[in-house]
């Protein structure tokens, strides 16, 4: 079993990754608390014993539980049973289930502990490390949240047996992304080993820039395009298989810019078909509709269309990206 850590100074917390990690809950709660409040779906297989009284609290199924519905019916089912300050919020299951009881558990009383025990590939290697929570608005993805960091966070790769073929293939999505952000050999790896290269990346990103002002927006690498698709529904993807599709198309728009060469966007190809994820945009998308969300993004902070985009130097957060060469790739990706 590996154990990392995310270096927060007086906040900084352990990340337990192999199998059976859920089971070390009990030594990793916070002292003092007397009850924990679990918050997943009825779907998902797996139970966790906490050690002290506990009771369980269910999200709906799916993306469309990412709201701020889903936050007030958890916060008043919290208060109902008395979940007190000294208390904990353990979240089991995918990234839908960490991000929305990341997010109440940073809201209700002000902030209560919340430990995360993610059970999809996409929740262990990105979603529940690094305190970003939050739910969805229909303006866009993520738009409504909290920096919470977790307490601890219980990668079990047991868990991942049970997962569909799709939705653990949606989690290359974003293993795929580390490949770009310098995690070398992954698709060489047992599945430990690749998990905790990717966590161990994202855990040295979140330690230097905790509140994304700086690099940490690097790891949206790919989720531009894939978040606009995600908002603007009415396509069959689930959130990595978009940004497989995200990637491809970033790294044709780096290309149109002069940025990299034809032989680093063929290795983007390659990579994300040997993952099987998409790469093409489904038929019949909305190019204004995409163009306009992307306009949106949250790192654009009023400097024009702005992306991730690979580099001779690396990734780089680039601005003012002219929208005519945003059009052209996404002609490129067009199905």
């Amino acid at each position: 079993m590996r154990e990392l850590t995310v270096e927060l100074e007086d906040r900084s917390y352990p990340v337990i990754v192999g199998a059976g990690a859920r089971h070390r809950l009990l030594e990793l709660l916070p002292a003092g608390g007397g009850r924990a409040a679990i918050v997943t779906q009825e779907t998902i297989p797996w139970e966790v014993d906490s050690g002290i009284e506990q009771r369980t609290f269910f999200l709906d199924d799916g993306e469309d539980a990412k709201n701020l519905e889903s936050v007030e019916q958890l916060c008043r089912e919290f208060s109902r049973w008395g979940l007190t300050r000294s208390d904990v919020v353990v979240a089991l299951g995918g990234g839908v289930v960490t991000d929305v009881a990341g997010f109440a558990a940073a809201v209700y009383h002000r902030g209560v502990a919340v430990i995360h025990v993610p059970t999809t590939l996409l929740g262990q290697i990105d979603a529940a490390i690094g305190g970003k929570t939050g739910v969805n608005l229909p303006e866009g993805k993520n738009l409504v949240g909290a920096f919470w960091q977790p307490s601890a966070v219980l990668c079990d790769t047991e868990t991942l047996t049970t997962l569909p073929p799709r939705e653990y293939r949606s989690g290359l999505g974003e293993m795929a992304k580390y490949a770009f952000l310098g995690v070398e050999g992954l698709r060489d790896m047992a599945l430990d080993d690749a998990v905790t290269a990717c966590v161990s990346c994202k855990a040295a990103v979140v330690a230097a820039d905790e509140r994304e002002s700086g690099t940490r927006a690097l790891l949206n690498y790919g989720h531009t395009l894939a978040h606009a698709i995600e908002t603007t529904g009415g396509y069959d993807l689930l959130h990595g298989e978009a940004v497989g599709i995200g990637l491809v198309f970033a790294a044709r728009l780096a290309k149109r810019l002069g940025r990299i060469d034809d032989a680093r966007v063929a290795k983007h190809e390659k990579l994300v078909c040997e993952y099987d994820l998409p790469s093409r945009l489904p038929p019949g998308s909305d190019h204004d509709a995409l163009v306009a969300v992307m306009g949106k993004d949250k790192k654009v902070a009023n400097s024009g269309l702005t992306f991730v985009l690979d580099g001779r130097s690396g990734l780089q957060v680039v601005r003012d990206v002219p929208e005519a060469e945003v059009r052209a790739a996404l002609a490129e990706v067009d199905s």
